[in-house]
């Protein structure tokens, strides 16, 4: 009993080990005495200093006299390498989607054109069997016909079969 108690416990340790190592107090901020903080509804304005400063971020584009020309003509070079590859993937998109609605619509239509042809052989099928069970009749009436002559021969006249 132990040892299933053991096992029990190490698996539970198991399972519940990436819920627990991913699980974190919450952090309270400490209040300095004697402060008071900005009422709750005035947030940042998006992108301003303070905004990204309170998400750990950090931006501040230099004057136009301390930019790098080399760096600025780099990253014009590197944007429109960029805009073209975002311009040939979505044509590449665009032309596989018009491929995809072409194959998909020549799908439906052979889809239609197979289940009309099915309909029709179920049609066909239908009819055959209703000529075989109506030739199965007239024959069998027409055996009884000859069965009953031959054993009266003077009172019938056979007819020859329709089929």
């Amino acid at each position: 009993m132990t040892r299933f108690t053991t096992a029990a416990v190490a698996a539970l340790l198991l399972v519940a080990a990436p819920v627990l190592a991913q699980t974190t107090p919450p952090q309270v901020p400490l209040k300095p005495t004697g402060q008071t903080t900005a009422p709750a509804n005035a947030a940042p304005t998006p992108g301003s200093e303070e905004w990204l400063r309170l998400r750990g971020e950090s931006y501040s584009a230099a004057s136009e006299a301390e930019q790098n020309p080399d760096e600025v003509a780099e990253t014009i070079r590197l944007n429109a390498a960029i805009a073209a590859r975002n311009d040939a993937a979505e044509r590449r998109e665009i032309e596989g989607a018009a491929a995809w609605q072409a194959e998909d619509s020549r799908w439906r239509a052979e889809t239609a054109r197979l289940e009309t042809q099915r309909a029709q052989w179920e049609v066909d099928a239908a009819a055959a069997e209703a000529a075989r069970l109506r030739y199965e009749r007239e024959r069998a009436a027409w055996e009884a016909e000859v069965a009953a002559c031959q054993r009266n021969p003077r009172s019938c006249v056979a007819s020859t079969p329709k089929y």
